[in-house]
């Protein structure tokens, strides 16, 4: 059996409960906290940044995952990690070089994720992908919450694990009990789960029966 691991997202929590939310996570079984932190502008929405990483990180004992959604993530890399992230995941189509923002994560003792949209052919920043440790497959275009699966990603889920069988593979997008199943079979070892989770009655139950899909 493959050890599956989950990262629920925060982006659509009650954020004047958040500690308490995160905390409730981690006690029904969450593995990380994924925190997606977004600028407006290589993503049409802005969430959040600095403080409310530093606030997570206080309320919890495990990972922090933070997913940054920024245009150039190079400045910022070492004021999240300062700030508690344990896992820092870039998009291979921000504006900078990739190759140096690995370095940085790593130089900093963090585990280094890429990112990739679902139009990017894995193929074409194979490069950038071999020097991370985990390679995260958006599952829905990334910005907001509450999307819809795009089809398509469990294809390039597998092929992620094909090109990368040593890598972590993350997805992030649509996830619930169904389309979950979906990514673990394709080769997906750790799951985002957003606003399935945060709306299920039953959160530790729910947390139980995707870690047993590996």
């Amino acid at each position: 059996m493959r050890k599956i691991l989950i990262s629920p997202s925060i982006l659509n929590a009650d954020f004047a409960k958040l500690g308490e939310q995160c905390l409730a996570l981690q006690q029904s079984g969450a593995d990380w906290i994924h925190c997606d932190v977004m600028d407006g502008v290589f993503v049409p929405n802005i969430s959040f940044g600095l403080p409310v990483v530093e606030g997570v990180y206080k309320s919890v004992d495990i990972p922090l995952d933070v997913h940054l959604m920024i245009r150039d993530p190079l400045p910022y890399v070492e004021k999240f990690v300062n700030a508690g992230a344990k896992i820092v995941t870039f998009h291979a189509e921000s504006q900078c070089d990739g190759a140096k923002v690995c370095r940085e994560i790593h130089r900093l003792g963090a585990t280094c994720g890429v990112s990739v949209k679902p139009n990017t052919p894995l193929e074409k920043v194979k490069d950038l992908l071999e020097m991370a440790d985990m390679i995260l497959i958006m599952s829905v275009e990334p910005g907001f919450g509450g999307q819809s699966y795009i089809a398509l990603s469990t294809e390039k889920i597998a092929l992620a694990r094909k090109l990368f069988p040593d890598k972590l593979i993350q997805v992030d997008g649509g996830i619930n009990a169904h389309t979950a199943a979906q990514a673990v079979k394709a080769g997906a070892d750790v799951l985002v789960v957003g606003s399935a989770l945060l709306n299920a009655a039953d959160k530790k139950g729910f947390i139980a029966a995707l870690k047993a899909l590996g």
